[in-house]
């Protein structure tokens, strides 16, 4: 073997001790670091240090109540559940007023869609978003400045809302006419209307119902009592997102038969039925549905459906299976979170596959013709 040969392999045995030197070395000291210096902390001690590094070294301004409330905010974003996050103060006092049918804001009915947009579902008559020339169907993009996004959803509909007299500038897509464009509406304080009935063809009741808010029931009320002599019954749960539990409670006990009307389960398995009692309506009745009838309005139809008694004409449901309750902090601000899944009367759980409806009807995108509605008459006028 010649000297350069040996000098190479003399060169590889060296570096290779070197090397187990420095890695043994590194090791030690990551082990000393671990042990001396480096120690896990508490949620609150981490918080603490990064709000101190803060405080001292940002360059900029800031906001430390915003910088608070993100905190909390992502807290529960991190469970990636759209139906389940923290409300400040004004949010929950916002969504409070919600549930209870009256609120300052332009007269719309909102759902985020697949895209992460805003979707108009329902405009009321006679609001300013009426008045403005919104549509069902419009997507909402922008709030102000603000884009539609799944993390920021209950910020913008919040945003939307505000005082009396004020305005807020919405950025809207509308489909039908492929653009894009500004509009200002000016906010004023509205009573939710949200039953509206009527008297179809043939002596055919109507009732349609955009939400189920605290004011519902009462509303639903008036309007079935005032077609008790109609030959059959229509209820339009199309675009409505859902609401209150007890709401749609009540008024599927007025529709169906003696027995249970849904029942939930929480995560440890404890179960809260539902019941209904043994007057019912018992007359042809059906339910139009569609992709955007969700969560309460899948209670409803799924009970309707289970029970026999009537019948669901239109798309299949959104898929909202689950219960969301609100835990309001000691501060005023809440955590609106999912705490269990609710079940059809025959023990079905429609979270992400949604309820099919007896008769699929496809309505026309230019809302030419109402197929669906034109479906449910024809079923109730050739009842069996």
């Amino acid at each position: 073997m010649n000297n350069n040969k040996k000098s190479f392999f003399t060169g590889v045995v060296f570096g290779m001790i070197a090397l187990f030197i420095i890695n043994s070395f590194v090791t030690n000291i990551n082990l000393l670091y671990r042990r001396f210096i480096s120690k896990d902390l508490t949620i609150k001690q981490k918080t603490a240090q990064i709000h101190s590094i803060v405080d001292r070294y940002y360059v900029n301004e800031y906001d430390e109540e915003f910088m608070e409330d993100m905190m909390y905010k992502g807290m529960v974003a991190s469970l990636k559940d759209p139906y389940s996050y923290y409300m400040s103060e004004e949010e929950l006092k916002s969504f409070l007023e919600d549930t209870e049918g009256n609120y300052v804001g332009i007269g719309i009915m909102v759902n985020l869609t697949e895209d992460e947009k805003m979707l108009i579902n329902k405009v009321f008559e006679g609001s300013p978003a009426k008045e403005s020339g919104l549509k069902v169907g419009d997507k909402i993009t922008k709030v102000g400045d603000k884009e539609v996004d799944l993390e920021n959803y209950q910020d913008v509909v919040s945003d939307i809302k505000g005082e009396e007299g004020t305005k807020v500038k919405l950025t809207i897509y509308r489909e039908s006419e492929n653009k894009t464009f500004d509009v200002e509406v000016t906010r004023k304080s509205l009573d939710v209307p949200t039953v509206e009935h009527k008297i179809l063809e043939d002596n055919i009741g109507y009732i349609s119902i955009s939400q189920f808010d605290r004011v519902t029931f009462d509303q639903f009320k008036l309007a079935f009592d005032s077609l008790q002599n109609t030959n059959g019954l229509i209820i339009d749960l199309r675009n409505n997102p859902g609401g209150l539990l007890t709401t749609v409670n009540k008024i599927t006990d007025m529709l169906v038969p003696e027995g249970t009307i849904t029942y939930i389960e929480d995560k440890n398995g404890n179960r809260d039925y539902h019941k209904s009692d043994a007057n019912y309506y018992n007359k042809p009745l059906v339910i139009l549905v569609n992709e955007h009838s969700a969560s309460a309005s899948e209670v409803l139809s799924g009970a309707v459906k289970d029970f026999g008694v009537g019948k669901l004409v239109g798309q299949t449901t959104y898929g909202k299976g689950v219960v969301q309750n609100m835990y309001q902090l000691p501060d005023g601000s809440g955590v609106k979170i999912t705490m269990a899944k609710y079940y059809t009367p025959k023990g079905i759980c429609i979270q992400g596959t949604g309820i099919e409806p007896d008769y699929k009807v496809t309505n026309p995108k230019d809302n030419s013709k109402d197929l669906q509605l034109e479906k449910g008459i024809e079923v109730i006028k050739n009842w069996q």
